[in-house]
């Protein structure tokens, strides 16, 4: 399951806004690592810098020092739509205008084949549906539309998630989806009466780490826009549900636990995700472990619920990164012992019940288990964070079709059967809604096959839309 893209926005005269982009963006980093890129404004132009690989080693020092000016966007990327190669890595830019313009985009356009037929484009000649948009865009201001405009025209039209921050001469756009279905958040730069500077970013740790300010969320359809002079908001597309629908997968996996949602710290959300796991289940078992680094969380609340005691299991190698980028099943499975390094005094001859936040194809949890059973766990008892991932999604995540999600075709039995564990347990829709304490106000389409936004193709007569 290939997560969210993270994007930044920052304006602070008088500072180095690219290496302040560079420690937001290495914030981000969970959110993307494929292609990590910059767009800069200075002395009337925009100059792009982009790569494929991480944020460290697409930006050397050199470059940041090159890159000038008081305005800056901020991209990591996972290709959730089109191309993984270099030429797909983001910003994108367009050279309509003035200056020009440069977009980076975190979410999946579900009706980028309609937009690109009501304007004449061929598709497949796009590098992403982000690409797309850039061109649209483009379209307008050259027929003598102010981006700002050109923005509300071209995101009236489209559907699905984005949020996106745009770069053009002297200012930043950012602008969130309708529906809300991807983070974005708003910061500042130095004390409230005389601010230095101001941020947008996907997640909040990102202000942190540079010393900001976390302001507010984002509200769906909203665009903020920041010049040197400050800050100003508009509505710029009315919100398409009485209450947002920020992806749920956000709380359970993508975000980073130091992260506020919503009014919610997402390590508190996963904490509590493991204490009504525990209400469910009662098994014996002599220790309860989390799989780093996602299901750590939730096994504290589970031991603090359960009075079992909570141990370390698995040691995570930090320079792997997350084996669902390995290409086939064998890498996979490379991966799993690549990654994780099980303490074999804490696991032979123990009962354990080890916590995960989720299982998408099963191959991962397969390995994982025939893992701990090789260094002598006399049982393993599966707790997953999430309920049954059983069908894909179309707002920003790059799952599987449908036929290959574990969960769709098969019953929990089968799946404890398929990953080798003892005992399997998810928790319920109810509990994981009760955890993040949000009634209504998550998108769980991967979980229920409820979409709240039109999907591009028809994947069952169980999937509807809200």
């Amino acid at each position: 399951m290939k997560e969210a893209c993270g994007v930044v926005g920052i304006v602070a005269p008088g500072r180095s806004v690219a290496h302040l982009c560079f420690d937001a963006l290495f914030a981000l980093q969970h959110r993307g690592q494929e292609s990590a890129g910059m767009a800069t404004f200075q002395n009337e132009q925009i100059t792009v810098v982009k790569d494929n690989g991480l944020v460290s080693a697409v930006f050397a020092e050199s470059t940041l020092r090159a890159l000038g000016g008081a305005l800056v966007i901020g991209h990591t990327r996972y290709s959730t739509s089109g191309s993984a190669n270099w030429t797909a890595a983001q910003p994108v830019y367009r050279s309509a205008g003035v200056s020009g313009f440069a977009l980076g985009h975190n979410g999946n356009l579900t009706n980028t084949l309609e937009l690109a037929a009501a304007a004449g484009i061929e598709y497949t000649s796009m590098l992403s549906d982000s690409d797309l948009v850039a061109e649209l865009l483009a379209r307008e201001v050259d027929a003598g539309l102010a981006l700002e405009k050109a923005l509300g025209v071209v995101l009236g039209r489209a559907e699905g998630a984005f949020s996106m921050v745009i770069l053009e001469s002297d200012q930043v756009h950012a602008v969130r989806d309708p529906y809300g279905f991807r983070p974005l958040c708003l910061g500042r730069l130095g004390p409230a009466d005389a601010p230095e500077g101001w941020i947008v970013a996907s997640e909040s740790p990102a202000l942190d780490v540079v010393g900001a300010t976390f302001v507010r969320e984002i509200d769906p359809g909203e665009m903020v826009t920041i010049t040197k002079d400050g800050v100003s908001s508009l509505q710029l597309l009315e919100p398409a549900l009485g209450k947002q629908k920020l992806c749920i997968f956000e709380f359970v996996y993508f975000a980073r636990p130091d992260a506020y949602l919503m009014g919610h710290q997402v390590h508190t959300t996963r904490r509590r995700m493991g204490e009504l796991l525990a209400s469910q289940s009662n098994v014996p078992a002599d220790i309860v472990m989390g799989v780093p680094d996602g299901g750590v969380p939730a096994a504290e609340g589970y031991a603090k619920a359960s009075g079992i005691p909570f141990g370390y299991g698995l040691v995570k190698n930090r320079y792997i990164g997350r084996t669902f980028i390995a290409p086939d099943q064998n890498n996979r499975n490379d991966a799993v012992r690549r990654k994780f390094n099980p303490l074999r005094e804490n696991i032979e001859g123990q009962r354990l019940i080890v916590v995960d936040d989720s299982i998408v194809r099963g191959t991962t949890t397969k390995a994982l288990v025939s893992m701990l059973r090789d260094a002598g766990a006399k049982e393993v008892h599966l707790r997953i964070s999430s309920p049954p991932f059983a069908w894909p999604c179309y707002y920003g995540i790059d799952t599987p079709n449908r036929d290959e999600l574990l969960a769709a075709n098969h019953s929990i039995e089968e799946i404890n059967d398929f990953v080798g564990s003892d005992t399997l347990e998810y928790i319920t829709l109810e509990n994981l809604r009760a955890s993040i304490q949000l009634e209504g106000e998550c998108c769980d389409a991967c979980l229920t096959g409820s979409y709240p936004a039109p999907i591009p193709v028809t994947i069952g007569a169980a999937a509807t839309r809200w």
